[in-house]
C-alpha cells in the first residue's frame, strides 16, 4: 500500500487519467473529489461490496447500477396490485 499525506487542495495522480484531490478535512472525514474518464466506476466501499453481494445472490440476473426501478424484467408491463 501506497500512503501519501496530503493538505487541502493538493491531488495525486493516477495514471494519466485519474486525479485524487482533497477537498476538506473536518474531524476525522476527509472530502476528496475524483476527476477521470466516465468510462470509470468508482464506489465508495461498502457500496461496492454490496453490489459484489448483489451479483453474487442473484446470481445470473444482470445487475443495473445507477438505475432507479427495482421492477423485475418479467414484471414490466405488468400493473400494480
Amino acid at each position: 500500500m501506497l500512503i501519501l499525506t496530503r493538505r487541502i487542495g493538493e491531488s495525486i495522480i493516477i495514471g494519466d487519467e485519474i486525479t485524487v484531490t482533497v477537498l476538506g478535512v473536518k474531524g476525522n472525514q476527509v472530502r476528496i473529489g475524483v476527476n477521470a474518464l466516465k468510462l470509470y466506476l468508482f464506489h465508495r466501499e461498502e457500496i461496492y461490496r454490496r453490489i459484489q453481494q448483489e451479483q453474487t445472490t442473484n446470481s445470473g440476473e444482470p445487475l443495473v447500477i445507477g438505475g432507479t426501478s427495482n421492477e423485475k424484467p418479467e414484471d414490466k408491463g405488468k400493473e400494480s396490485e
